[in-house]
């Protein structure tokens, strides 16, 4: 099971403030740990949002919309992906990570588990799906 381990993003990482020397060791042993178990998928901090943009659907049309974005609570400042056996497992995992911006700041890392295929409906587009990651998944052979 895949599970997507969120940091809300705070006005300081909104800001594009660096995280402390002390943070950045606590979340490399974190990182470590979740290697050492065979767990982490990928991880990365992102830079702010004023560097970003969104792609909005509507009615046929795209229209880009460039950062920064209003809302601190509704963005992401870094993430985890880790692949475990269960739900309580990614809970405890969550659990583990150092606080993201250090002691006294209030921080939400919000914890949403993937789709595996075998949950949609078989079809077409599975199957297709399925071969897309058998590519994929030799491709990351190739260049490892």
């Amino acid at each position: 099971m895949k599970f997507l381990m969120i940091v809300k993003a705070n006005k300081d990482s909104e800001a594009g403030k660096m995280p402390s020397q002390e943070l950045l060791a606590s979340m490399g042993r974190y990182n470590e740990e979740l290697m050492k178990a065979g767990v982490l998928v990928d991880l990365a901090g992102l830079h702010p949002s004023s560097k970003g943009f969104r792609v909005k659907f509507a009615q046929g049309k795209r229209t880009v919309m460039e950062g920064p974005f209003a809302e601190t609570k509704e963005l992401v400042a870094g993430f985890w992906i880790i692949n475990v056996k269960s739900r309580e497992e990614a809970m405890d995992w969550a659990k583990r990570i150092p606080d993201p911006f250090g002691a006294g700041e209030e921080a939400v890392v919000e914890v949403r588990q993937f789709f595996e295929l075998e949950e949609f409906e078989p079809g077409a587009a599975v199957d297709r799906a399925h071969e897309l990651g058998k590519k994929l998944e030799a491709s990351r052979k190739k260049t490892a």
